[in-house]
């Protein structure tokens, strides 16, 4: 135990000095009147995959490039080093003979990690390597902090999430994840807005938290001296408008959900909602699978993608499966055998395995929480799961052959819910009276129970058009796609506890 805390004083002593040397280097640079930080403008002509890309054609042309150094080797009459700008890396060649004495001097005390711009000429090294010979060296910025060490890398994750800055200054596979993700993003609008779509925009602040079970956060609006919400999900705003006669609309938005942690949730993320006049759940389908395969086709060249250690195949044409159907592939319980005997439903899912604690003892119920404990999970492929219990679905439109269940399907890989659609419910009656059974659920504790919301049950009594709905989440269709296993490596600044003092 000595011995560690003698180990960890060092270090931090070490630290210590490359701090100070850092900061008395930029010291004597502001006394000579050469502050870096005083530079606003630098001429960047090209970028170093560019470079790279089009060496043949460039090689010997006058260049400008700028970036941070990441390594430096050589430092006599010749040195190298490593430039990494947006695009890569690539190597700059320094001779003292062929820049100004001073400037070569200046730039041997530079650090790793400052960033820098760079004139020169390309060419190729007497090893092959592609460069940049440097004519002249400027200091744009000056680092204070030394990087992670070359070998090890940033490689403790919640430093990473933290200092979200320097992971992606020294860990490729995080600027690559959210290259990935920025590219998902211009897909899905591109696929939207070629099928006829608008992207709207709608309240982040409301006075009812609705269109989704889940607990929102609370604010308050000091003018109106009102408690507001933060919402919760984009699905009552955006059905409004489908009345107001939009027909296709859509929004690419942040959601704020006030619940727990874990590698799947973080309390504020981003999802897409749309809704199309005229249309159905099979629509909702044929969009959400067009939208995934063809992201991956499009982004990683392939409909095959290992995500949570399974291979998985984004083909079109999906399995697409009901719920009690599902329920009996797996655990033999049928349920449809016994559809609307809320006793039997009860005792057929306990006699699977299935825990009744704690749910409303009804036939919904227990059909969800038998797929819920005992399916889902099971579910590696793409697959729809369709015809949800009305108990759990109270946005859906019911099925007009089976009152018991909804036009509602969820879509899940690997075990996980990627998308949530509806034959959309535009039964004002029937849409009053199962907003006012969740607000007797909420007045009895629930507080993921949705709220009643009379302006939109109004909307309704104007008239809305079949509509399909479908919600899906970006951070996990970035997940997917980038074949990580946590929602924190898709999502930049991740929500973190607070350091202690």
């Amino acid at each position: 135990m000595a011995e560690q805390e003698n180990r960890n004083i060092e270090q931090q002593q070490d630290i210590k000095q490359i701090l100070q040397v850092r900061r008395d280097k930029l010291k004597a640079l502001q006394d000579a009147g050469m502050n870096p930080f005083a530079i606003t403008k630098y001429n960047v002509t090209h970028h170093a995959q560019e470079i790279k890309d089009r060496f043949d054609a460039m090689e010997g042309q006058t260049v400008s490039i700028a970036g941070r150094l990441m390594s430096k080797r050589g430092m006599g009459k010749v040195s190298f080093c490593d430039l990494q700008d947006k695009s890569g890396r690539i190597q700059i060649y320094a001779r003292r003979d062929e820049m100004d004495q001073e400037e070569y001097n200046r730039f041997r005390k530079y650090d790793i990690g400052d960033i820098v711009g760079v004139e020169g000429t390309i060419f190729r090294t007497e090893k092959g390597e592609m460069s940049v010979r440097a004519k002249s060296i400027t200091l744009l910025s000056k680092s204070l902090q030394p990087l992670p060490e070359k070998f090890h890398g940033l490689t403790d994750k919640e430093i990473r999430y933290r200092q979200r800055y320097v992971d992606l200054i020294v860990n490729p596979e995080s600027k690559r994840n959210f290259e990935i993700r920025s590219k998902f993003v211009a897909y899905l609008r591109r696929y939207l807005d070629n099928m006829g779509f608008m992207e709207v925009e709608t309240p982040v602040l409301s006075p009812i938290a609705g269109g989704a079970n889940a607990r929102p956060f609370i604010t308050h609006h000091n003018a109106q001296d009102i408690d507001m919400y933060l919402r919760i999900a984009t699905e009552l705003h955006l059905k409004r408008l489908i009345v107001g006669g939009m027909e296709r609309v859509y929004e690419v938005g942040r959601i704020f959900r006030n619940e727990g942690m874990d590698t799947k949730h973080n309390p504020e993320f981003t999802t897409c909602e749309l809704y199309q006049a005229y249309t159905n759940l099979d629509g909702m389908m044929d969009i959400l699978e067009g939208i995934l395969s063809g992201a991956a086709q499009e982004i990683l060249g392939t409909y095959k993608v290992n995500w949570l250690g399974h291979d998985i195949d984004l083909t079109p044409a999906w399995k697409r499966q009901t719920m009690a159907d599902a329920v009996m592939e797996v655990t033999g319980a049928d349920f449809m055998a016994i559809e609307g005997d809320d006793a039997a439903a009860v005792e057929l899912a306990k006699s699977v395995g299935v825990d009744m604690d704690g749910v409303d003892k009804k036939w919904g119920n227990a059909l969800y929480e038998t797929f819920d404990q005992k399916v889902e999970d099971t579910l590696i492929q793409p697959t729809f799961i369709t015809m949800y219990p009305v108990e759990v679905s109270p946005l859906a439109k019911r099925s007009p052959t089976d009152p018991y269940l909804t036009e509602r399907y969820e879509m899940f890989i690997c075990g996980c819910e990627m998308g949530n659609a509806f034959s959309e419910l535009n039964d004002p009656i029937d849409q009053y009276q199962r907003f006012k059974a969740q607000a007797e659920k909420r007045a009895n504790g629930d507080e993921e129970a949705d709220m009643m919301d009379e302006d939109f049950v109004l909307a309704l009594e104007y008239g809305m058009p079949p509509t399909g709905g479908l919600g899906f989440g970006i951070d996990r269709c970035s997940m997917m796609l980038c074949g990580t296993d946590s929602i924190r490596d898709v999502i930049l600044f991740p929500t973190m506890k607070p350091l202690s003092d």
